[in-house]
């Protein structure tokens, strides 16, 4: 008699479903119950798929993690670098793996998991209507594991029953093109939307429709440019230019913003600190832009580290080339705009610029906390210049340290007692998407820009990006590429800064050409500094600029990424010989 562990059979690539940490929802019971017995009612299929919630989703809890900001944000991008030289992923130094790799019984086990939950709700007692909610729950985290492979390794199996050994077949199907893996993604995201409730009769800290709805627009933003931007090379999808997933994420985006269930929080505080305060609420089931997030509870010691490590550098830094980007108050970027103040100090940098810039980087103005609430009326610990005098892991590595998603709350910073929520969805990002998708399938109208991008410059009190009045910029990223996709690009850049989407895009835009080949990471100018204790770990190029990797004989001249090979990762060794696949492009 096979027995169900936390409701998993001890099948082949079995994952352990309980956590060692907290649950994010509650705990499954620690006993053995018999497959016979199980998959009866609806409570049944909820402890299940709780296990998808608690296991398949991060939760940042250790040591050395902040969340959404740290090594899975923009680390290894143009928009944030570490301390440490990494040439892995932007250098072209990445090894073929013998083994795991990103493939391995841990992803794949995953899938299986659903899998098998998909395979046996069909014996529970109860009415389909009753238990449906929890069979989108399944199709919507299959379609979440499936798509960090896709983006790892373009063309995969798809596998949708749970295998066992003697399904020799199946463990070595072929792979399919990366378009028909796309299609069968959204289609479990159609099958979600379908069975999952709305925002308004969902349970908390679970997924629903429109949240379904949210990572059925990334992806389709995803492909749509992938097959458009990489379409003629070696990762392109022959016969397609990815206008099917663009319109697709157009018209859910557009779905989502007409549901009237989702707004912009902090509208009234215009260029203040409404911005930044998104970021390191506890609590956000009022919140009408956070879509969906994990809840942390301090009574229950589940509990996050990132307000402990935010007050220090972090052995990363903000680059130049992001702050660059954030237009003056007029609207205009900063080579043509009279009211930019030159970046000979933080003060200077953010004067008279987006309100984002100042709320997102640390300045030396008192008005950046690294840490209040200090006990015994201490006053409060202020930003005066970038951590540099702390143990490596602490230093700022370009001069431009974080203050997005910090919390200065001293008793969650020295308790390691931080219980931000960690956002996964926030309406900001359907915005986005839907200006992106209008754009690249050339329809966008002034009216879409009203109801998108423009939205949220009105929340910081920045001009509105105007079709007709695009100021055409010397430095955008993009010069082959026309006015309205370039200001998209940026604004995007800008609203989502260190939420962990930068590498995804450059990689669907088929951008290394642009932003990173060639490209030296550089920071703020170090002269601003002088006599600041240990001030002389940075190293600066000619024109004074903070440059962390000048040392570094790999980065003579610039990253050194592959574009005919670097936007996959490799097949390990041992599933090449496995299941006889060809290798990826390159490699």
């Amino acid at each position: 008699m096979k027995l169900i562990k936390y409701f998993s059979a001890g099948l082949v690539c079995l994952l352990a479903l309980t956590s060692c940490e907290k649950d994010f929802l509650e705990r499954s019971p620690e006993v053995n119950i018999s497959d016979g017995e199980f998959w009866k009612t609806k409570n049944d299929l909820k402890l299940y798929t709780n296990n998808f919630y608690n296991n398949f989703l991060p939760s940042y809890q250790g040591f050395f993690t902040q969340g959404i900001y740290g090594l899975d944000a923009d680390d290894g991008t143009d928009n944030m670098v570490h301390l440490n030289f990494n040439g892995q992923i932007l250098n072209g130094e990445r090894l073929v793996p013998s083994s795991g790799g990103g493939w391995s019984t841990s992803e794949w086990g995953r899938i299986r998991n659903v899998n098998y939950f998909l395979q046996n709700y069909t014996k529970s007692t109860e009415n389909f209507e009753v238990i449906k909610e929890h069979v989108g729950e399944a199709h919507y985290f299959r379609a979440l594991l499936y798509f960090d492979l896709l983006k790892k390794f373009g063309n995969l199996p798809w596998i949708d029953k749970a295998l066992t050994p003697s399904d020799v077949d199946f463990l070595t199907a072929p792979r399919v093109s990366r378009g028909i893996i796309a299609d069968n993604i959204l289609a479990d995201l159609d099958k979600a939307v379908l069975y999952l409730p709305s925002k308004g009769g969902s349970s908390s800290n679970r997924v629903y429709r429109e949240v379904a709805m949210a990572l059925q627009a990334r992806i389709a933003l995803y492909e749509g440019t992938w097959e458009k931007y990489h379409a003629g090379t070696v990762f392109g999808v022959a016969g397609s230019n990815g206008d099917k997933y663009l319109t697709k994420a157009a018209t859910v985006a557009k779905a989502i913003m007409d549901s009237g269930y989702f707004d912009l929080d902090n509208k009234t505080t215009g260029s203040n600190r409404g911005y930044w305060s998104l970021f390191n609420q506890s609590n956000y089931d009022s919140s009408k832009e956070i879509m969906f997030w994990r809840r942390y509870d301090v009574a229950s010691n589940f509990t996050n580290r990132w307000a402990q490590y935010g007050r220090l550098g972090t052995g990363k830094g903000l680059t130049k080339s992001l702050v660059d980007d954030y237009l003056c108050i007029d609207g205009k970027p900063i080579g043509s705009s009279s009211l930019y103040q030159g970046d000979a100090t933080l003060i200077d940098i953010v004067k008279n610029r987006d309100p984002r810039l100042n709320q997102t980087v640390c300045v030396n103005d008192n008005l950046h906390p690294r840490t209040n609430n200090r006990p015994g009326g201490l006053p409060n610990e202020e930003f005066t210049n970038p951590i540099v005098d702390q143990a490596t892991e602490d230093n700022c590595s370009t001069g431009f340290q974080r203050y997005k998603g910090t919390d200065p709350n001293y008793v969650k910073q020295f308790n390691g007692m931080g219980d931000a929520g960690l956002i996964f969805f926030r309406y900001a990002e359907v915005l986005l998407t839907y200006a992106e998708a209008k754009a690249e399938l050339g329809t966008i109208t002034q009216a879409d820009l009203d109801l998108s991008i423009n939205k949220l410059r009105d929340r910081v009190q920045m001009p509105n990006l105007v079709l007709g009045s695009i100021v055409t910029d010397a430095n955008w990223g993009f010069p082959a590429l026309s006015p309205i996709i370039n200001e998209v690009r940026r604004e995007r850049r800008i609203e989502l800064a260190v939420e962990g989407f930068r590498h995804d895009d450059i990689w669907r835009w088929a951008a290394a050409d642009e932003l990173i080949i060639g490209k030296k990471p550089l920071g703020a100018k170090k002269a601003q500094w002088v006599g600041v204790p240990n001030i002389n770990i940075y190293n600066t190029n000619i024109d004074g600029y903070v440059e962390p990797y000048k040392n570094v004989g790999a980065m003579a001249t610039g990253y050194k990424f592959r574009a005919d090979r670097d936007y996959l990762l490799p097949i390990p060794l041992n599933q090449i010989t496995l299941a006889g696949y060809t290798q990826n492009p390159g490699w």
